[in-house]
Formats: structure tokens, sequence, C-alpha cells
């Protein structure tokens, strides 16, 4: 197996790394290289760049306006990406439900919410998760009745990321009580501007506000919005985990950490000598390096695969959530007692007040306890490993 690049692939590399130099803006990556508090107008303002450029959609095919890029391309370009300091796309419309549009949806479905979500346009959240219905989430209790050529939807969804900001969701909801509870569920999408939403903000520890509850009191959904047959949802929902669970990984994100990390490791602390001279921080860190190239390698073997994301998507969900929880760790300790402190105000790229440590140290403490959810969203670690058991080692 020849793990090179191509001279093509390198090309490639070379053409991507050029359009990032010309076309990012110095405000946007300089937000994203110091991990300062995200915001949308920098979000929408980079997806029309890559929109204008025809890169709006790296991984879906041209019939829908996306790249047609292979897995390989597909990879290089989020590597460069992260390494830029280009913040990510948007993976709820891009990545998750999309792919469900394309290969469930009807056309009028395709040519109605695929433009929207090509061009950054249409924001998209994901209704999945519910009190007492997380990572077993054939639970849900979310319900779906038809009445006429409408359902009306009443329930409660949890852990919505950036609900707040949301013009669609995308649901899992439950048309029907009778079988298996997997049998009963439906993939309905639903616009956040509907009377009876309700989103209330869950502010996280570290003080931000990135995820929500939303509340269904009898919102009134057109039935043309259901996605391919009813009580057929969790078909698609599992279709849909495969690529979510893929994209954990997160292999680009986390090698542009690493080099961070190693950046940071270098430098003096309070005239200490660098912490990477320290044995046994490095040799941690080399084996950290080690296990993001065997990631990084997994990833392409799984991609590569024409039959596309199955079971093997827990694996690269658990390595990846694992390795990037590690990165964290690390960054939180080559910052020393810097990175203790959390000025939650700091993470504005205007802030001027006062700071605890260098501008590296300043997200860490935030990042670190953030960044505990990476094994529990997407499907639990403990979960995904029962999947593997059960589907890949069929135990």
């Amino acid at each position: 197996m020849d793990l090179n690049y191509t001279p093509e692939q390198e090309a490639f590399r070379t053409e991507v790394r050029q359009f990032l130099e010309d076309n990012l803006p110095d405000d946007i990556r300089e937000r994203v290289q110091k991990r300062l508090r995200p915001d949308k107008a920098m979000t929408e303002r980079w997806q029309k760049i890559l929109f204008d450029k025809g890169w709006g959609a790296s991984t879906w095919p041209k019939e829908y306006g996306g790249t047609g890029w292979d897995p390989i391309q597909q990879i290089i370009f989020e590597e460069e990406r992260a390494l830029a300091g280009a913040p990510r796309q948007l993976d709820f419309g891009l990545r998750m439900v999309a792919p469900v549009i394309m290969t469930f949806g009807n056309d009028e479905q395709k040519q109605r919410f695929l433009p929207g979500i090509l061009s950054g346009e249409d924001w998209w959240c994901q209704g999945y998760s519910e009190p007492g219905a997380g990572s077993d989430l054939a639970s849900l209790r979310t319900s779906a009745k038809r009445e006429g050529d409408h359902y009306i939807v009443n329930g409660q969804k949890t852990w919505t990321t950036l609900g707040q900001h949301a013009d669609w969701i995308f649901c899992l909801v439950r048309t029907s009580n009778e079988g298996k509870p997997q049998q009963g569920i439906s993939f309905l999408l639903i616009d956040m501007n509907t009377p009876g939403i309700e989103v209330r903000p869950i502010i996280m520890l570290d003080g931000e506000h990135e995820i929500n509850e939303v509340y269904f009191d009898n919102v009134k959904v057109p039935a043309e919005n259901l996605i391919g047959e009813e009580n057929q949802g969790w078909t698609y929902a599992k279709f849909l985990l495969g690529h979510e669970r893929t994209g954990l990984a997160n292999v680009g994100q986390w090698k542009a950490m690493m080099k961070r990390l190693k950046e940071v490791a270098r430098q003096e602390q309070d005239g200490q000598r660098p912490l990477i001279e320290n044995t046994r921080f490095r040799d941690r860190l080399a084996q950290l390096d080690a296990e993001l190239r065997a990631l990084e390698l997994t990833v392409l073997r799984v991609l590569t695969d024409k039959r596309g994301p199955g079971p093997q998507a827990s694996i690269l969900k658990i390595r990846g959530t694992e390795i990037g929880q590690q990165l964290f760790e690390m960054l939180m300790e080559a910052g020393g007692q810097d990175a203790i402190a959390h000025i939650p105000e700091a993470l504005e790229l205007d802030y001027n007040g006062p700071r605890a440590g260098s501008m590296e140290a300043t997200p860490s403490a935030g990042d670190y306890f953030n960044m505990r959810k990476l094994s529990i969203f997407g499907g639990s670690n403990e979960i995904q490993r029962n999947i593997i058991s059960q589907l890949v080692l069929g135990l």
C-alpha cells in the first residue's frame, strides 16, 4: 500500500493552500487561530467566499453544486483549511442533513433545501437528543400526529447545538407507538420560525451559549417536509450518524491543534526551559502524534470504501474524540498555571482588559472542559463500542 500522496494530489494541495492564502480574510484567520469566540457573520462570510469559488460543499457531488472531489481531496482540503486558520463549515447542513436529502428526499425537497444549505443562507440544527433519549435514541417521545396535510409536533429536544442561530431543524419524531421503538420514528424538517417553537439557552461550564433546549407546542409542519416514508426515520437517522461519526474523527483540525501544541511546548515559561525538553512530555507528545497519523490512515480507508460509512465509523468516532481530548489536555498542561484562569470576555476579539498569561493560554481552560463532550455527543463512546462488538466483531 502506497501511503504517499500522488503528484496530482500534491498539486491540488498547493492549489488549496494558495487559495486560502489569497482569500481567507485576516480578521477571520486571527480569530480562529487564537480560538476566540466564534461569530455567525464570520462563518457566513467564509461560506460565501467558498461558494463563490465553487468550493461550498467539498463532500457533495457536482450534480448538486458540490466540488465532486474524491475522499483524498476532501481530506487535503480539510487539513489545509485547519492549518490556515479558516473556520470549519457548518456540519449540520452540509455534512449531515444534506446527504439525507440527496439520498432519501424527493426532487422537490432537493430543489427546495439544498441551494440554501450550499450558499450558507440557511442554517440548520439537529433535533435528535431528548431528556431521557440521548444515547438510547430509540426511546424518543417527541410526537408528530398527522392531521390532513400537516403534522402536529409536540415535545422537547435538548443539547441542540447553535439552535439559537438556526433557520431549520431536522428532527426525529415519533409517528407510531406500534412494534419496536425504532419502527415508529420519522424524519421531519421543521422551520424554526414556526409558531409554537421555543428555544431556551443552556449555558455551559465555560459560560458559553452553544447548546439549547427546543420545545414544540402544537407546531404545525407541512407533510411535504417528511423525508422518505413515514416510520422509516430510523434508517435515515443511522445513515446520517454514519456521516457524522466519520466527521468526528476531525483529523485536519487535530493536525492543526498538534502543530499549535508543539509551538506552545517549545516556548519558555517564566524563565523555565521549554516543556518540549521534558522527556516524559515529549514521549507522550510523540505517542499522540503517532496515534493521530494512524487515525488519518484509518479515515482514508473508510472514506475510500465504496460501500460508504458503516459501523467502522464508530471506530473513527472513538479514536478521533479521544485524541482530541488528549490534545486539549496537553495544551492545558503546556500553558502551565496561566491556563487555569478563565476569563470568558477575553475570547472577544476586541477585548482590552486584563489577561491571565499569554494569548495561547487564554482559551485553554474553557476548551479543556468543553471538549469533555466529544466522547458523549454523536453517540457516546460506550455505545460506539457496543456497535463495534456487534456489527464489526460479531460478538
